[in-house]
């Protein structure tokens, strides 16, 4: 198998430990003239796109002009010709096309190795029983979508064609070939019969505002799809964007540079086959009916889902998705963005790896969120909301040992909210850095931490919250950073704050979970060996702020002493004992 080039060298750096590398193999002798070559992009290990710089620009005055006269269609010019409701394109060039046909189409069949640029300038195709515009042969097509223009095409919800075995044009806007769209107009697609656009090579658009209402896929490019910039609606009863080439692995890619997007699918928002690569852009995704929705275990409806990697570097994401809201196969890199996730299965879900490196991410809604074998949280802002685990680092073997997976914290600021555990390992947890708050569930059978191998912490600010339960995990003695699990000797409510202060009343954590609680894991680079601390529960907090539960800069008071301990070794366990005045109930 070929392995996958990160998106950009950033991602690489920040990936190198897991992320996987297409490599390609290329032969050292020389092609015919009459093979085709892929050519690699070396960055991404994906084949480049057909793009060229002369595509978009255009003459008006040397275009042939095709005019639809609502039952008839009148050729101005060389190359192409007419036979009642339908134009046929028969070699290179540009044409403009204008007006309105009630019931026909418009073709492309030429053997010419030039393009083909099809201006739409104000244009309404209604077919009854075909595409409104079929490329069924052609070097390339560009379609340019003249500035300030609306153009329609609508199908009917059967296709005659001419024998049995004929499955083709399948899309309102059908290509054989490589299709390119752009301008500055507008294109509406009622796709009834299957999808709105779809290309059988590759499928770029480089601008233009898009609405397709589609019974199956809105848009499909089947060796890749490109948005380079636009806005694009779709309402699809399939996937919403796919690229599905399944034989070629440095093909059956998505790449999105920029754009506004709303889709809102049956089966997956965005679905690749190998690469989804997002560089930026506004992205509103509802796929399956949305995270309240149940689908079948033979259906998918995903947010985003590529069977290899998705790797994006920024962009502003709403995602409401039926099961998982963001899927890989292998790889998920997220650099950076704003992320409003709900999902009726889970938030973020890989097969092999995932890489947080920064954005915000809000998970409000999903079973487990965040899970895959290997979970590494290099930065950013994330808040997981879970009917099961919050993370959940697993290869999917079940039982109790490990089984090598592991999440690793280096950074970040992390709020967990789980129903179950909140970070949940069948392997190894290690925790270096960043803020880890975890305000655990009620039930008695989960845990704050749930890890079958070791659970190291070596930096970092954690404050772990849970119910009252033997099976709390404690932090390896290994770790490097001192921590203490107090067990309180009674449930206590949410409504009571848990705070640790040394000596002279300098509190190190003040603390109110969302739930009740009962044990509490703390750790910080300000504990310290040979210093004693006391455990307060209950008071007030006055001055400063609270945010997610924890309140900084101001003073606590009122409280009753729980406990003291005195730190000998990494970890301290504290359990119950009576409870007495000391320096938080000054």
């Amino acid at each position: 198998m070929k392995t996958h080039h990160s998106f950009l060298i950033t991602t690489l750096l920040l990936s190198i430990l897991f992320s996987c590398t297409k490599t390609t193999e290329e032969n050292s002798e020389s092609s015919s003239e009459n093979e085709d070559v892929t050519v690699i992009d070396t960055e991404t290990g994906n084949a480049e796109d057909h793009e060229d710089a002369t595509d978009y620009t255009w003459d008006g005055e040397s275009a042939t002009g095709i005019i639809l006269n609502t039952t008839s269609i009148t050729i101005n010019g060389d190359g192409a010709s007419a036979s009642g409701t339908t134009a046929t394109i028969t070699a290179a060039g540009t044409y403009l096309v204008s007006g309105t046909l009630t019931n026909g189409k418009i073709i492309v069949d030429t053997d010419s190795e030039e393009t083909v640029k099809i201006v739409m300038n104000g244009v309404n195709i209604t077919c009854s029983n075909s595409a409104p515009i079929a490329v069924m042969s052609a070097e390339k097509v560009v379609v340019i979508l003249a500035d300030a223009t609306e153009n329609y095409l609508t199908d009917g919800s059967s296709y005659t064609f001419s024998s049995s075995d004929e499955d083709e044009p399948n899309a309102a806007l059908f290509s054989k070939s490589d299709l390119s769209i752009s301008g500055n107009g507008s294109l509406i697609i009622d796709a009834n019969y299957n999808d709105g656009i779809a290309s059988k090579d590759g499928l770029i658009i480089a601008s233009g505002t898009i609405e397709i209402n589609a019974v199956d896929d809105g848009i499909r490019g089947k060796d890749y799809l490109v948005i380079e910039s636009g806005t694009i609606d779709i309402t699809s009863g399939g996937d919403g964007f796919k690229s599905d080439n399944d034989e070629d692995d440095s093909k059956g890619y998505i790449s999105i540079q920029s754009g506004t997007i709303t889709i809102t699918s049956g089966n997956d928002a965005m679905q690749a086959t190998t690469d989804l690569l997002i560089t930026d852009g506004t992205f509103n995704l509802k796929s399956g009916g949305g995270s309240s929705s149940y689908v079948s275990s033979s259906e998918s409806a995903k947010g985003l889902k590529a069977d290899v990697s998705i790797v994006i570097e920024k962009g502003d994401f709403t995602i409401n998705a039926a099961d998982d809201a963001i899927h890989s196969g292998y790889l998920i890199s997220l650099n950076d963005g704003t992320y409003e996730i709900a999902s009726g299965d889970d938030g973020i879900h890989t097969d092999n790896t995932v890489n947080m490196n920064g954005g915000t991410i809000n998970i409000t809604k999903s079973y487990e969120g965040i899970e895959g074998p290997y979970i590494n949280v290099n930065g950013g802002t994330i808040y997981v909301t879970s009917s099961d685990d919050g993370f959940n680092a697993s290869k999917g073997n079940g039982g109790e040992s490990d089984d090598g997976s592991l999440l690793d914290i280096t950074g970040g600021y992390i709020v967990v909210t789980p129903q179950a555990d909140g970070l949940d390992s069948n392997g190894k947890i290690a925790i270096s850095g960043g803020t880890v708050l975890v305000h655990g569930a009620n039930s008695s059978m989960e845990v704050g931490v749930d890890v079958n191998g070791t659970f190291t912490i070596s930096g970092g600010f954690i404050a772990i919250t849970g119910p009252n339960s033997n099976m709390t995990e404690t932090p390896s003695s290994s770790s490097n950073q001192y921590s203490v699990l107090a067990r309180l000797g009674s449930t206590k409510s949410s409504s009571t704050l848990f705070n640790i202060q040394d000596s002279e009343g300098n509190s190190l954590i003040t603390f109110q979970p969302s739930r009740s609680y009962y044990t509490f894991l703390f750790s910080s680079s300000e504990l310290a060996k040979g210093t004693t601390y006391y455990i307060n529960t209950g008071g007030s907090y006055s001055g400063g702020t609270e945010l997610d539960g924890l309140y900084t800069g101001g003073t606590y008071s009122g409280g009753t002493q729980y406990t003291s301990f005195t730190i000998s070794s990494s970890v301290t366990t504290v359990g119950s004992s009576s409870g007495t005045t000391g320096p938080g109930g000054r």
